[in-house]
Parts: structure tokens; C-alpha cells; sequence
């Protein structure tokens, strides 16, 4: 293939994770478009099926990404009715917000179960499979609070700043081989996720149809950092050879600081209790439920 080149996705399988709705579901959908056959993996079955059915030739399959069975189930199920994947999105995730110090245990551990193991439960069910047949590509949904940590969501960068840092050590095991390996970093995402919080000045809102463009053109032409929108990845990059004190001068004058910390509780309210219980109906497209991670 020459270089530069897309690398054609026709006919490819992909698994995506938390894909019910948001940028699960807007991944799928632009996926498909592409050729490519798509497995809706979510935990909530019903909207999963609702959603197979606005995604040309998808299937839909029940997801709980924090039981290692059902991953694997996933996948065999996938290959079973689509083919051996040839990509998997690790989406599924939630956020919860709230002061470090007043979080409950139950919040942290249903975090860490989602937004972790979830991501791992899917590496360890798919990485053998892909190096057996020498390649494939694994996608990885971070966060740009995966880069930089923000207050009000302590629990919740310190599961993608996880994401981020093993998605770079794997990167360097699979060195040598034909296996891709890149990890997606959007701002909030216009989903359910979003509400509330707060719009730092000069601060950007992305559509979830935005991060799934990302995903198909990081399928097409391989990278592994994936900012969205590529102008925050830049300046992440420059601030990050800034003293501390700077950075932080600088998050303060933009009121990043405050994106998380002075999110409206009582809008994000039906949210947040649906991520404490995985309940059907939470919002997946980026970190809902067990749903979609962003």
C-alpha cells in the first residue's frame, strides 16, 4: 500500500463497545457507511436492538464489560455471525462527578469496573485473536481529562489517564507487529454525559458524529494519539512543556479547572443515577451507562 493511503475498511468487522447510543452509536453509523459490518455491543439488549436497526447490516448483542464471560461472549459472538474482528472500540464508560473527598465507594468501584476493567476485559478477550492472525486494530476511548487531571472528576481522570498510559505500554509491546493500537481523546461530548457542566471560556463542545469521524479516519490512516478536536491536541502538546505553574495559570484563565468542578448536579441528576446502577436507558454515547465511553 502506498504510503499515505487509506487503508480500505469494506467488508472489515468491527466490535464497539457501550454502543447503544452517543459516540458508540454514531461510530457505528459511520462505520457502516464505510462497508464495514458492525456488532452494537451494550448492556441495555432493547436499545442496543433499537439501535442495530438505523445501522445497515448490524448486529446487536448483550455487553457487560465488567464480567469478563460476557467480553469474551461478545466477541465469539460477533465472530460467530460477522467474522474474525478486525477492530474493537473500547467506548463503554460512565462519569460521575462530585468533590474527591464526598464521593462514596460505590461511585469509585463502579467507576474503576467500568471505565478500566472494562477497557481491559476487552484488550486481554481480543489481543490474542488479532495476534494469531497478525493483525488488527485496537481503539481505545480516553478523554482529554485523560491528559490533564480536572477537578469535580478526580476518580473519573485518574480511569482515563489509566486508559491513556496502558494503551501507550501496549503500543510498545506490539512494536514490530501488523497490530494498531490508538487511543481516542475527545472534550465533553454533546451526550447526556455533558449535562451540566459548565462551558469554560474559549472551552469546546464536540458532537459525537465528531469523534466518530476521528475513529474512521484513525482506521483509515493509523495514529495513535487522537485528540478531538485535533486543535486541543496541539495545545495540550504546547502547554505540556510549560512549568507546572504556568499550565496551571493557564487552565485557570480558561476556566478549565472549573468544567467538572461547577458542573449544575441537578441537571446531570437522571444521569448520574443511571451510571450508579447501570440501569437500561443510560446514556452510552460517551460514558453513560456501561454504554458508550465519551
Amino acid at each position: 500500500m502506498a504510503r499515505g493511503e487509506a487503508r480500505p475498511l469494506n467488508g472489515k468487522v468491527i466490535a464497539i463497545t457501550g454502543a447503544a447510543r452517543g459516540i458508540g452509536l454514531a461510530t457505528a453509523r459511520a462505520c457502516a457507511a464505510r462497508g464495514m459490518k458492525v456488532a452494537i455491543g451494550d448492556l441495555d439488549l432493547a436499545e442496543a436492538q433499537r439501535a442495530a436497526e438505523s445501522v445497515p447490516g448490524a448486529i446487536a448483542l448483550a455487553l457487560d464489560v465488567t464480567d469478563r464471560q460476557s467480553v469474551d461472549a461478545y466477541i465469539d459472538a460477533t465472530e460467530a455471525q460477522l467474522g474474525p474482528v478486525d477492530v474493537l472500540v473500547n467506548n463503554a464508560g460512565i462519569m460521575q462527578l462530585g468533590s474527591f473527598l464526598e464521593e462514596d465507594e460505590a461511585t469509585a468501584i463502579r467507576q474503576v469496573d467500568i471505565n478500566v476493567h472494562g477497557v481491559l476485559h476487552g484488550m486481554k478477550a481480543v489481543l490474542p485473536r488479532f495476534k494469531a492472525r497478525g493483525t488488527g486494530h485496537l481503539i481505545n476511548i480516553a478523554s482529554m481529562a485523560g491528559k490533564t487531571g480536572v477537578p469535580g472528576g478526580a476518580t473519573y481522570s485518574g480511569t482515563k489517564f489509566f486508559v491513556y498510559g496502558v494503551s501507550e505500554a501496549l503500543r510498545g509491546e506490539l512494536r514490530g507487529t501488523a497490530i494498531e493500537v490508538s487511543v481516542v481523546m475527545p472534550v465533553p461530548v454533546n451526550t447526556e454525559l455533558a449535562a451540566g457542566l459548565e462551558r469554560g471560556r474559549g472551552s469546546t463542545f464536540v458532537e459525537p458524529e465528531d469523534v466518530a469521524a476521528e475513529i474512521v479516519a484513525t482506521l483509515e490512516h493509523p495514529r495513535f494519539d487522537v485528540a478531538v478536536p485535533r486543535s486541543i491536541g496541539r495545545l495540550v502538546h504546547v502547554s505540556g512543556v510549560l512549568p507546572r505553574g504556568a499550565r496551571e495559570a493557564l487552565s485557570r484563565a480558561f476556566k478549565a479547572d472549573k468544567i467538572l468542578a461547577e458542573a449544575d448536579l441537578g441537571a446531570r441528576r437522571d444521569y448520574e443515577l443511571r451510571a450508579a446502577h447501570s440501569d437500561p436507558g443510560l446514556d452510552a454515547g460517551d460514558e453513560a451507562k456501561q454504554l458508550p465511553g465519551q
